[in-house]
């Protein structure tokens, strides 16, 4: 996601604020928040993906995904 598309998220929560939102912009912001949290969960799970944890007796284990709850 660009610095632009960011820009733009946070002028469209501040115009939904202020004077509101056209059925347009509605569209566009969903949109782009969806982009957004999309980028975010991949970096998180990549950050988690890289992440160890480190015993007291030094030895270090790989986190694991969990599988989904029923």
């Amino acid at each position: 996601m660009t610095k632009e598309q960011v820009a733009r998220i946070n002028e469209l929560a501040r115009k939904k604020k202020t004077v509101g939102l056209t059925e347009d912009e509605l569209k566009e912001q969903a949109e782009l928040r969806a982009e957004y949290l999309k980028d975010f969960r991949e970096g998180f799970k990549q950050q988690l993906n890289n992440t160890y944890i480190q015993y007291e007796d030094g030895h270090r284990e790989k986190l694991t995904e969990r599988p989904p709850k029923q």
